[in-house]
Formats: C-alpha cells, sequence, structure tokens
C-alpha cells in the first residue's frame, strides 16, 4: 500500500517531535484535505511550542478567519506583525498588515 503525504509526515513527526517545520507541513496537509481540526491543533501547537515559526501566524489567523473567530485572527496577525518586526522580515510583515487590514475593513462595513 502506497503511503500517503499526511502518513509520511505523520512518520517523520515520530522520528522527529521537535521538527516546527513538519509540525507546519501537517497543519497544511490537513487544511488541504479539509481537516480544519486537526490544522487548527497543529498550528495553535506550533503557536505555543514554536512562536518564533513566522509562517505559522499567518496560516493560523486565515483558519480562524475561515472558522468565524475573527478576534482570535486579529490577534494571531498582530502577534506575527510584531514576531515579523523583531525578525526584520519585510514580506511576511506586509502580508500580516494586510491580512489585519483586511479583516479591521470588514468589521468597520459591518457597523
Amino acid at each position: 500500500m502506497k503511503n500517503t503525504r499526511l502518513e509520511q509526515l505523520r512518520e517523520f513527526l515520530l522520528q522527529q517531535p521537535q521538527d516546527p517545520f513538519l509540525k507546519y507541513a501537517l497543519a497544511t496537509e490537513y487544511l488541504k484535505l479539509g481537516d480544519t481540526t486537526n490544522a487548527l491543533l497543529y498550528f495553535e501547537g506550533l503557536i505555543k511550542e514554536h512562536e518564533e515559526y513566522l509562517g505559522t501566524y499567518y496560516h493560523l489567523g486565515k483558519l480562524y478567519e475561515q472558522l468565524g473567530r475573527i478576534p482570535d485572527a486579529a490577534e494571531t496577525y498582530a502577534r506575527g506583525i510584531a514576531l515579523a518586526q523583531q525578525q526584520r522580515n519585510q514580506h511576511t510583515l506586509s502580508e500580516l498588515r494586510g491580512a489585519l487590514l483586511a479583516i479591521s475593513d470588514e468589521e468597520e462595513g459591518e457597523n
């Protein structure tokens, strides 16, 4: 039987349980498969265990948006913005600011 990408990632994670990239890859794979529960579990775990893993903030924020958890999305983007500034990562900083601005604009439009 051929292993799926998800099964392969799980096996790799068993071998390297502290690897943030593998956790990130698993989260995004679950997201691709439409499994928001497991995607959320891995993204939130990454933020707790590897808060310096910058790529997580944008994707977790977008997932929160998808789930209707706008305050959580805004907080996640804000935390990511602070980290991107610390890491001097202008590309990610721009993405996170844009995402935060978009939900702020949406909330203003609803009022």
